[in-house]
């Protein structure tokens, strides 16, 4: 009579739903028609129709990516809500501001890694260099200082160029822009010799002869240009400044819902479709094994960039 009370009371239970169970939200913390923006949208198509949810994108841009990132900081731990963070919006904006308004090591909850872009060291083909080492011995005996654009003050862009002196051994003058189409014109006109940013902007410009690319700031050379040498390659292997982009939850979720989410994720990179998209984009397709094994990337790529920024005294900028 006892047990067959209690399968009684089991059938009257609710069933327990299985996560996710209604639409969810990535927040993008820059504005639409960027590479965040296209790399988001692209990759949360596929995992919502995976999931078997509508996934509702949110751009909230500000404060270098911080202001999105802290929505998903505060959100409630349930994996409803996540963030499509990366090595500009987490990493480098949370080491340079003074004010930053979480904790960063246990605001998030690190779902996987799904792309990488490569920055690329460019200059405005009037200088006479063609090789990094060219660049070093022009920038020793250059009288004022070279100079190099970014992006912003405390972009990847900035701590890009900042980590370029360090391995170079020389000093040059930061000129920052509002955004990397100022800098990229500036740089056109020859107005600021050096710039290092993302391949995918500069590419054609590279291609017409309007910049002249020394070298690509990653571990290895990129599809789009297979001849361009990587820094390792030009001497130089503690350049590395590619941009990751990856997919963070509120910290506390539970590790179910963050694994189910990351194998919804790399399912969705492993699609040809996606990934030869993603290529097009600029971007290379870079998954990772584990919520625990980007949890690591993360750490990692924090403490290296954090050590440029510390002896660059970067730190503290608002």
């Amino acid at each position: 009579m006892k047990r067959l009370l209690l399968a009684l009371l089991l059938l009257a239970l609710p069933a327990r739903a299985e996560f996710p169970d209604k639409p969810m939200r990535l927040v993008i913390p820059f504005t639409p028609g960027g590479t965040n923006d296209i790399i988001g949208r692209l990759v949360t198509e596929g995992m919502g129709r995976r999931l078997g949810q509508n996934i509702i994108i949110e751009n909230r841009g500000g404060a270098g990516g911080m202001l999105g990132a802290d929505i998903v900081a505060k959100a409630a731990p349930d994996g409803y809500t996540i963030l499509l963070g990366g090595s500009g919006s987490l990493t480098i904006s949370s080491l340079v501001h003074a004010h930053v308004p979480f904790d960063v090591a246990t605001a998030f909850a690190p779902i996987g890694l799904m792309a990488v872009g490569p920055n690329v060291i460019v200059v405005h083909p009037s200088l006479p260099v063609h090789s990094l080492r060219e660049l070093q011995a022009h920038a020793r005996a250059a009288r004022p200082p070279l100079s190099y654009a970014s992006p912003g003050v405390g972009s990847t862009g900035h701590a890009a160029g900042v980590m370029l002196q360090q391995a170079l051994g020389v000093e040059m003058e930061h000129i920052p822009y509002r955004g990397t189409a100022p800098a990229l014109t500036d740089v056109m006109a020859g107005r600021i010799p050096v710039f290092t940013n993302a391949l995918a902007p500069m590419q054609p410009y590279i291609e017409a002869g309007r910049l002249r690319a020394l070298a690509i700031a990653g571990p290895r050379r990129s599809p789009a240009m297979p001849d361009l040498p990587t820094t390792a390659e030009a001497g130089f292997p503690q350049v590395q400044a590619a941009t990751w982009f990856g997919l963070l939850a509120t910290g506390g979720t539970p590790a179910e819902r963050v694994d189910r989410l990351h194998a919804a994720l790399n399912e969705t990179l492993a699609d040809p479709e996606v990934r030869r998209k993603l290529e097009e984009s600029g971007s290379e397709v870079e998954a990772s094994d584990s919520p625990a094994a980007f949890a690591l990337y993360f750490a990692e790529d924090r403490a290296r960039w954090a050590a440029v920024i510390d002896r660059a005294g970067m730190r503290g900028l608002d």
